[in-house]
């Protein structure tokens, strides 16, 4: 098991290393006074897809002594390139957003998780930070799945134009299977989108129904990947780093 362990391993830091390294084609958020206010908001919906707080993660809870910590990558497809263009001032702005994150997440008593990440587009000033409050309301067990209620926060940082922040709730189960724990979930996710400095855009609120479903593989190297539909604005994400 141990080659493997770190073949895997050196072939996810590789994937990550590139994500990090390489220009992604993002471009900065400082052109939104050349949209409309339909624009706007299927801008924000984008945001809402792309920035929204995504779980990695199984429901079942960590224990009082448990950690996970890891680096994620993820890449949603952009409903509304041209928005993005305009709002970039780049027409040659690719239709995936990329985003690399720092992820935490520590058990507490009684099946409570708590979990904070901070994120940023490459090439963008694109920042975030978030977190989340997990409950197992069932813990699990060998022949029992785990069921848990999630609530969690994201908020942008870096865009002077925009004040842009999510709130998410979703409900996940999850079966360990030996080294394998696949997971999958439903929720909604409430998003602001406020333009600053920006007299003809007002601001836009609304909500996105979300579905997500993954894995979690633990080799000594943990390796969680995930796929994610909110507002039907697919995303793609992968996460490396240690559980226990």
């Amino acid at each position: 098991m141990g080659p493997v362990r770190w073949r895997l391993g050196a072939a996810v830091v590789a994937i990550v290393s590139t994500a990090l390294l390489t220009p992604a084609g993002a471009a900065e958020l400082d052109s939104l006074q050349s949209l409309g206010q339909s624009e706007f908001r299927r801008l924000s919906e984008d945001l809402g897809a792309a920035l929204s707080y995504k779980p990695l993660i199984p429901a079942e809870a960590l224990g009082v002594i448990g950690f996970d910590v890891g680096l994620a990558v993820s890449a949603t497809r952009l409903d509304s390139i041209e928005a993005w263009r305009r709002a970039t001032n780049d027409n040659g702005l690719d239709a995936t957003l990329p985003l690399v994150t720092l992820r935490a997440h520590k058990g507490l008593p009684f099946n409570i998780d708590i979990g904070a990440m901070v994120a940023g587009v490459p090439d963008s000033n694109v920042r975030l930070y978030g977190g989340e409050l997990r409950w197992a309301v069932l813990p699990g067990s060998v022949a029992l799945p785990a069921v848990a209620i999630r609530g969690s926060f994201t908020r942008l940082s870096g865009v002077d134009q925009l004040d842009f922040d999510t709130k998410s709730i979703d409900v996940s189960v999850s079966k360990g299977i030996l080294m394998f724990t696949p997971y999958a979930g439903v929720g909604q996710v409430w998003s602001r989108a406020t333009p600053r400095g920006v007299p003809l855009l007002a601001r836009e609120s609304f909500s996105q129904s979300r579905v997500f479903a993954g894995v979690n593989i633990n080799l000594g190297v943990n390796l969680a990947v995930e796929v994610d539909s909110t507002g039907g604005i697919p995303s793609f994400g992968m996460k490396i780093g240690a559980r226990f």
